[in-house]
């Protein structure tokens, strides 16, 4: 299986990176944003209140991201993953959090309405 490319393509779904990673079966692309968008908006909420397992929390949202080829999410859940490392605050990095998950959720609404 080919590595992820090194510079993602513009929009919030890398599409060739999600292909790649279904084999290219669209059933099973439409499978894993859907879960994706409903795993991504409850995790957000968890992570709201900060609970004692932010941290995996923000763990699972960068691997789960990175698996569909969402790569802003990824690279906003590792900023919050550094930052709650580093016990700063994570308002910042958790707000750039929600708006990355909220742009890929649109973009994977309107995939799975055209479908």
């Amino acid at each position: 299986m080919p590595s992820p490319p090194l510079a993602p393509d513009d929009g919030p779904i890398d599409l060739d990176h999600l292909a790649r990673m279904t084999l290219g079966d669209a059933g099973l692309e439409q499978e894993v944003l859907a879960m994706f968008s409903a795993q991504s908006a409850k995790l957000l909420g968890e992570l709201a209140s900060l609970p004692a397992e932010a941290l995996a929390i923000a763990h699972t949202l960068k691997g789960s991201a990175r698996a569909i080829g969402a790569f802003a999410v990824a690279e906003a859940a590792a900023r919050l993953e550094a930052v709650l490392s580093a016990s700063s605050d994570p308002a910042e990095p958790l707000a750039e959090l929600g708006a990355a998950i909220a742009t890929a959720r649109g973009a994977i609404d309107a995939m799975l309405r055209r479908s």
